[in-house]
């Protein structure tokens, strides 16, 4: 069965401006409709992609990461380091303990060494924050204590910019508290509107009803139509079987009132956001990297599928680039005096 959602039989030059409004809108869920359709269809492949070509050249980058992980931490235990150079070793290995502890792509025995040092690396910074803490002397307002300037004014610098990223995260969480109500509004408004429409349809056209044995039939095969539609939530379907059956009746030849458009937008803006939302949740599960990312929420409502396979071979290729500058660093870092010069010039 097939046909076209109309608000009316009317020519579009003698429409309202509600009708012609609600028009573009119905226009624009049959778009958003064809896009799920080429997203789900899509979305399989474009795993199946990535697991082809980026996760393998992730999965080589971190274990050249462990190696060098593993090779720095003998080197910190076995070595005479300068404290500068330490800490510049320290920093490393921690920064690629954070890095790798939640990596897929180690074994079990890699994945405990690396949980080994980054839980070692946490309780040394909890310990030194907690020795800070007590040497911090008592400032109050006795004249006999003598108060630095430029630290009340550093502290004052350090609450300003505290405050600041305090507010952001708290704009934040707000503007994803509103999408999220906004999200919530729109199901229950589409729930709502999902049994009302059927519940019409079905008073309507009831085969029960009818003793014309022909439309008796057609019927039964527009009620399957409408409990198919119903169980699949799909509230679209449902308001363009309505019309059609208003349009049979005759009902809709001098256009649709105005409580009936309200409610036919209401309705319909639900939908639309409802396939706005699993459009963008389907692409969000294919985002992987910071770069698609970034490449995502510049394009939002505009990314094609094509971007996505175009930004993991991009990837891909960054990702084997960086495989080769890490394997030509491990090389080096395994000697000692290899190491000397990445620490003597910064490199590390």
């Amino acid at each position: 069965m097939s046909f076209d959602l109309k608000t009316t039989v009317q020519p579009e030059a003698e429409l309202s401006p509600q009708q012609k409004k609600l028009n573009r809108l119905i226009e624009k869920i049959e778009q958003q409709k064809i896009d799920l359709a080429a997203w789900e269809k899509a979305q399989n492949d474009i795993q199946q992609h990535a697991r082809k070509t980026l996760v393998p050249v992730y999965n080589e980058l971190h274990g050249v990461l462990f190696q060098q992980l593993e090779q720095l931490w003998k080197h910190l235990h076995s070595g005479d380091f300068s404290k500068a150079e330490v800490i510049q070793l320290d920093e490393k290995i921690q920064h690629l303990a954070a890095y790798l502890k939640d990596s897929k792509a180690l074994s079990e025995q890699e994945a405990n060494t690396v949980e080994e040092i980054d839980n070692f690396y946490k309780q040394y910074a909890e310990h030194t924050q907690a020795k800070k803490a007590k040497k911090k002397p008592f400032v109050g307002s006795d004249p006999v204590f003598e108060t630095n300037t430029q630290d009340i004014d550093d502290e004052f610098a350090d609450t300003d910019h505290w405050d600041n990223e305090q507010h952001s995260q708290a704009r934040e969480q707000a503007k994803l508290k509103k999408q999220q109500e906004k999200r919530e509004q729109a199901e229950k408004m589409a729930e709502q509107s999902l049994k009302t429409v059927y519940l019409k349809i079905a008073a309507i056209i009831h085969p029960d009803r009818e003793q014309d044995e022909s439309k008796k039939l057609e019927k039964t095969e527009m009620l399957q139509h409408a409990n198919a539609a119903y169980e699949q939530q799909d509230l679209f379907y449902l308001l363009k079987l309505q019309i059609q059956i208003e349009q049979n009746r005759g009902a809709a030849q001098k256009g649709l009132s105005a409580d009936q458009i309200r409610f036919y937008k209401l309705a319909l803006d639900a939908q639309s956001q409802q396939l706005d939302h699993q459009i963008d949740e389907i692409i969000d599960s294919l985002v992987w990297s910071e770069n698609a990312k970034i490449a995502v929420q510049k394009s939002k409502g505009k990314v094609q599928i094509n971007d996505l396979y175009k930004q993991i071979d991009a990837d891909t290729e960054a990702i084997k680039q960086q495989v080769k500058w890490e394997k030509d660093r491990l090389r080096y870092i395994k000697k000692a005096s290899g190491l000397e010069m990445f620490l003597r010039h910064g490199m590390l």
